[in-house]
């Protein structure tokens, strides 16, 4: 039996249905679950001091191309919108071995971790070089992250009318035999589970109508969930008429791509009728806010969107987008872009971490995750709100607006990823190293 009991905490932010918050309470986690919450509890296991300290749920990341912390701020891509973007970069990717796509996984995933992240999606939707998705899940196991790699996909290369190059496309026959594979491989559907997989063909102007049907049969006869990019800018919704002669919403629901098993990143771009169909049909949304101010996308209406009953959480977006990754950070951009579309009341600091965390859980189909209640998983996040980003603040359970952004400790599962703001399940120092031997190697053939 492994035990933990966090003591103290200054301010608990439960997260809970009822949205509790309590101040000098205690926190008992056993063998990966919550199994007491209170004042004055006892525990035989290790104690943590939470004295000073405001705890959350762990923060959740329901979109990210981790393979592209490689290529953070290549100076080609650095001004240019997404279809742009995309051709600059394709090219150096094509590069990429299963060592480029490990390294990034476990740099990208330890970023999160460091952000307060304890479950995080993840869109791997190109193999150059005999890279796989296990690649990815090797690097979150080493990590320690819950994880919910997509087996994403590109097969409609510039020769057929595509954006990508042909070298990085994919035959369709192969794309869903090997969804099978790392599905039946590694996707475990437990409650508490660390890994489950998704199948995420990358997006309308990159696979056939055919291949996101089938996709779309092949995730529900699996029981898995389903992922892809939908409406991220005007480029995106032009190509959708042109090609599809609908928008991306109509494009998403004559193809069966609705649904509480599927969720959708950015939606930038989405109407109020196409927020009304998935309201109606239970469709999340990853709003990757930093990103989309990046590429000069938009800004997404998530407070319409939460208004009608969508499920929405965050994604920081691939490295090369964003150019980070953390979530406090994307949390906070949420919070700031939707009071400039709406006005400084459109979105409290308290809603905007609700969807950091239980939001994010939500979309990834993951209720038991997210929420400080007993019975729910032991993953916990402590940050020391002593220090000078909080001095002077009158409300320090106000994260976003006056806060840490890097966690003291974090519990995934009821073990340690971070104590004392520290990486501890592998030499992170290292593996910055080795990514940035990668990375100049990569600029040097470019």
């Amino acid at each position: 039996m492994s035990e933990i009991l966090i003591r103290n905490a200054g301010h608990l932010l439960t997260m809970d249905d009822h949205r509790r918050e309590l101040r000098d309470a205690d926190l008992r986690l056993r063998d990966g679950e919550i199994v007491e919450i209170g004042r004055g509890l006892r525990s035989d296991g290790e104690v943590i001091d939470a004295t000073g300290c405001v705890v959350t749920p762990g923060l959740v990341n329901t979109h990210h191309h981790l393979y592209q912390t490689l290529t953070r701020a290549v100076p080609g891509a650095q001004d240019a919108l997404l279809f742009g973007w995309l051709r600059t970069l394709y090219p150096i990717w094509a590069r990429f071995t299963p060592e480029h796509v490990f390294t990034s996984a476990q740099i990208g995933l330890a970023e999160l971790a460091l952000s307060g992240c304890t479950l995080s999606s993840d869109h791997l939707y190109l193999y150059p070089n005999g890279s796989r998705l296990d690649d990815t899940i090797a690097a979150a196991r080493e990590v320690g992250l819950r994880f919910q790699p997509t087996r994403g996909a590109m097969s409609i290369g510039e020769s057929a009318g595509g954006l990508p190059p042909d070298a990085l496309v994919e035959d369709e026959a192969a794309i869903l035999e090997d969804c099978i594979r790392v599905v039946d491989a590694f996707h475990d559907p437990s409650p508490g589970s660390m890994c489950r997989v998704g199948i995420a063909p990358c997006s309308p102007f990159s696979v056939s109508l055919d291949l996101m049907r089938q996709s779309a049969l092949l995730a529900r006869d699996k029981g898995v969930m389903l992922h892809t990019h939908l409406a991220e800018n005007d480029e995106d919704v032009a190509y959708s008429l042109e090609m599809f002669g609908c928008r991306p919403g109509q494009y998403a629901q004559d193809l069966g791509w609705v649904g509480p098993d599927v969720w959708h990143a950015h939606c930038v771009k989405l109407d109020a009728a196409e927020i009304a169909v998935f309201a109606e049909t239970g469709t999340g949304v990853a709003h990757c806010p930093c990103s989309n101010c990046r590429l000069g996308s938009g800004v997404a209406p998530v407070r319409a969107m939460r208004d009608a009953g969508v499920s929405v959480g965050l994604g920081v977006d691939g490295s090369a987008s964003n150019d980070a990754g953390n979530l406090v950070a994307e949390a906070r951009q949420c919070m700031l872009l939707q009071r400039v579309m709406s006005g400084a009341d459109a979105m409290s600091a308290r809603a905007a971490l609700e969807i950091a965390t239980r939001g994010g859980a939500d979309v990834l189909g993951r209720p038991e995750c997210e929420r400080l209640a007993v019975g729910k998983r032991a993953d916990v996040a402590i940050w020391d709100v002593r220090g000078i980003e909080t001095a002077g603040s009158w409300d320090p359970a106000a994260l976003l607006l006056a806060g840490p952004t890097t966690v003291r400790d974090l519990i995934v599962e009821g073990r340690a990823v971070v104590r004392e703001g520290q990486i501890t399940r592998f030499d992170l120092g290292a593996a910055i190293a080795r990514q940035n031997t990668l990375a100049r190697s990569l600029q040097d053939q470019a």
